[in-house]
């Protein structure tokens, strides 16, 4: 076979990868709600053996992975939730933004309203709001919860946090293709020494986010959410080429 030939089907093979990988990536969605089914470790490893080939500044590696299931995951949930309602501040391990402005907010509201629609949550019940508010913190209820930390040595650590974050999206992206759901959840680390305690996280290490998992439960509402995405150009800005 020519080289020519050869090289036309190299080009048409990744032509249909790059397809897939759209269709695949744009069918990926947030979960929520799960069905009361152990992930085995055996598969977490496939999920994390895969995710790992994610890009990473000078190949450093700059993470640590968690896994917590069972009695150790419902200690932190428990911890969390009895810490909030007692009124505890919100603790991470390193300085975030508490309140989005403009068009992120803006984003954050539209989702906001997408769940709350789908769950058929009224704007004045103060009940129904408090228990979605609370599943954060319960981590959805998930039964696997994967803490993503870093060595403290690292700070500032802007560069190992974009690291962590190409990793996370390997990670749900690996999950999703073998039927597991995820959330990115943000509010499951507020009480970080709770989870530092209970899932024994090292003192020299920052608690990033986590990442609550498990077999997605397709009778929950909000699991039929697919949060919108902006037109590349909102955010895109091209330099230099002819079209431009």
């Amino acid at each position: 076979m020519s080289v020519l030939k050869n090289t036309e089907i190299c080009q048409n093979q990744k032509k249909k990868l790059i397809m897939n990988f759209k269709e695949f990536a744009e069918s990926r969605k947030s979960v929520r709600g799960f069905l009361d089914k152990p992930v085995s470790r055996e598969l977490i490893d496939e999920i994390i053996d895969a995710a790992k080939w994610a890009p990473t500044s000078y190949n450093t590696q700059t993470w640590h992975i968690h896994a917590v299931t069972g009695d150790v995951l419902n200690k932190i949930r428990k911890g969390n939730i009895e810490e909030t309602m007692a009124g505890k501040p919100h603790v991470r391990d390193f300085p975030y933004k508490e309140e989005y402005e403009g068009v992120h907010r803006k984003n954050q509201i539209d989702v906001a309203i997408q769940l709350f629609e789908a769950m058929e949550i009224e704007r004045d019940d103060k009940e129904k709001r408090m228990d979605w508010m609370l599943r954060g913190f319960r981590q959805f209820d998930a039964p696997v919860s994967l803490v993503l930390t870093y060595d403290k040595y690292l700070e500032p650590a802007a560069i190992s946090q974009f690291g962590l974050g190409s990793l996370a999206y390997g990670i749900v992206l690996a999950a999703w293709d073998r039927g597991i759901g995820c959330v990115i959840n943000g509010q499951g680390i507020m009480q970080s020494h709770v989870v530092r305690e209970h899932a024994q996280i090292p003192d020299d290490q920052n608690i990033m986010i986590c990442i609550a998992m498990g077999y997605p439960d397709d009778d929950f509402p909000a699991n039929h959410v697919r949060s919108m995405r902006a037109d590349n150009r909102d955010f895109v800005k091209y330099i230099g080429f002819e079209d431009s």
